[in-house]
């Protein structure tokens, strides 16, 4: 297990934070691309998105080859309001989601990290695929934002 992967989990906790450091609330709403999701949107479908993982993980941390259901991530977008969300709450519940999990993780033995789950769309994933998809995608919605933020001149 590459343990530096735990170090770029936990410091992904800051990037919500500053996608929306400096923007208004016009800002944080704006569509400067046209049906593609606002940085608020964004910020809370990274939070709702690493809650789900923190659970995942902590499953095949804890349980042997649990489920790991799938979910429709535009329903809960739209479901669950997600353009009337505090996008600073949001941020901050991420971060301690990622310091709390990161804490977790590095107490972890090398072998847990090859613990298992099966995702009912994926398959087996390890805890360390986990980890690793979870890192890749808050930079992944990350790059969104800060085009939106270009775009919005901030």
């Amino acid at each position: 297990m590459d343990r530096s992967l735990i170090e770029q989990y936990a410091a992904g906790g800051a990037v919500p934070a500053e996608l929306i450091r400096g923007l208004s609330a016009a800002h944080l709403d704006a569509h400067p691309e046209p049906g593609r999701w606002s940085i608020r949107e964004v910020v809370v479908h990274l939070m709702d998105s690493d809650l789900v993982g923190a659970d995942r993980m902590k499953r095949v941390i804890a349980e042997d080859r649990p489920s790991l259901p799938a979910y429709d991530q535009d329903a809960f977008a739209a479901r669950l309001g997600y353009g009337h969300v505090d996008a600073a709450a949001a941020a901050e519940l991420f971060a301690l989601n990622r310091r709390l999990m990161a804490a977790v993780l590095r107490r972890l033995p090398d072998d847990a990290f090859r613990r298992a789950g099966v995702h009912s769309e994926n398959g087996p994933m390890t805890l360390e695929q986990l980890v690793g998809v979870y890192v890749g995608h808050v930079e992944h919605h990350a790059r969104f934002a800060r085009r939106k933020r270009e775009l919005l001149g901030k």
